[in-house]
């Protein structure tokens, strides 16, 4: 359960546009950040290959097993967009 506070943490104190979990190597997580660049969007990189435990409880979360993970956090309450496939057709 500690890991799930720990993902419910990160996205509380996420001050920018979009919070995106990564891992290292990902072109898609290259494709998101110029997606978002491209639109003057700001983003918090989390890239879970430094956060033990943690891609469990992001795949728990909101069910998708691959990366980047991404939310729009402009709202009040996050929203999951998915991927970066998913991130484009958001935006």
């Amino acid at each position: 359960m500690e890991k799930q506070s720990q993902l419910h943490e990160i996205i509380s104190s996420t001050d920018t546009d979009f919070l995106v979990f990564t891992q290292t190597i990902c072109p898609y997580c290259t494709r998101a950040f110029r997606t978002l660049d491209s639109r003057d969007l700001s983003y918090t990189d989390i890239n879970l290959d430094h956060y033990e435990g943690l891609r469990k409880a992001v795949v728990r979360e909101t069910g998708h097993r691959t990366v980047p993970v991404v939310f729009d956090m402009r709202q009040d309450n996050p929203i999951f967009v998915g991927g970066s496939d998913n991130l484009l057709e958001y935006l």
